[in-house]
């Protein structure tokens, strides 16, 4: 079942006690019970990825989210090279922003299709 789709941004101001990335989702959870779900729902011919974790996730720990930013290529950029790694149609790269007093974090999503799926991430509400 899918949760409730929210804005990124909605973290700014709360605070995290806990963060799990297996890789294809990352779970945030906030000192009040609050979860979130960083997500993609895989239909068909499509293939979405956290690609990098830039930063230290404890550092997003136990203090106030000052900034929360969602950001994706335009859909006006220039292909990605055909090479042996990039073999799609097209690819969309989505980069997710959040910063305490401690530091900041920089989570990138990598997708690939054939152009006729989403390669869009989710952020949602889970309870």
């Amino acid at each position: 079942m899918y949760g409730n789709d929210v804005d990124f941004s909605s973290l700014a101001g709360k605070t995290l006690s806990r963060i799990t990335n297996s890789g294809n989702e990352i779970f945030f959870e906030t000192s009040n019970g609050e979860r979130f779900r960083q997500t993609h729902h895989q239909e068909c011919c499509e293939s979405v990825r956290v690609e990098d974790v830039v930063g230290d996730l404890d550092d997003l720990l136990n203090t106030p989210i000052l900034r929360a930013e969602e950001r994706v290529n335009p859909p006006d950029a220039p292909p990605l090279p055909k090479d042996d790694v990039y073999r799609d149609d097209s690819a969309t790269w989505t980069f997710y922003e959040l910063a305490t007093i401690k530091g900041s974090v920089t989570i990138r999503w990598y997708g690939t299709s054939n152009g006729y799926y989403s390669e869009s991430v989710s952020f949602e509400k889970v309870s």
